[in-house]
C-alpha cells in the first residue's frame, strides 16, 4: 500500500479563499422549509448576512437577514419547527410590480406569515 501524501500549511500561510460571484446579488439559495436554526449554520458557514429564500419551484420568494432570525431564535416564540416560510421578510419585487400591494402567494410586504 502506498502512503497518501498530505500538504501541510503553516499557520503563517493561510488556507487560499475562494469567494464565488452571484449574479443575482442575493446572497445563496436556500428552500423555504428549512429551519432557522439550519439557515443560520448556512450563514455562518458561507460567511454571508442573508440568503435567498425559494420555493418548491425554485421562485425566490423573499429574503432573511442573519440579524432577523437571531433576534427570533433568542425570543420567546422560538421554537425548532420554525420554517423560513414562516418568518420571510418582504417578497423580492419583481419588475413591473406595484409597491405596497400584496405580494408572491398572497403575502403583504412587511408582514411576516405565520403557521397555524
Amino acid at each position: 500500500m502506498t502512503p497518501a501524501r498530505t500538504q501541510y500549511r503553516r499557520p503563517d500561510h493561510p488556507t487560499p479563499v475562494s469567494v464565488v460571484n452571484d449574479s443575482e446579488g442575493h446572497g445563496p439559495r436556500v428552500c423555504d422549509d428549512m429551519t432557522v436554526e439550519v439557515a443560520l449554520a448556512v450563514m455562518a458557514s458561507a460567511r454571508v448576512e442573508y440568503l435567498t429564500v425559494c420555493d418548491g419551484d425554485d421562485e425566490s420568494t423573499g429574503l432573511v437577514t442573519r440579524l432577523r432570525l437571531a433576534v427570533l431564535r433568542d425570543s420567546s416564540a422560538y421554537t425548532d419547527r420554525i420554517r423560513l416560510r414562516d418568518v420571510l421578510d418582504a417578497p423580492l419585487p419583481s419588475p413591473g410590480s406595484r409597491s405596497g400591494g400584496v405580494g408572491e402567494y398572497g403575502r403583504v410586504p412587511g408582514v411576516p406569515a405565520l403557521a397555524c
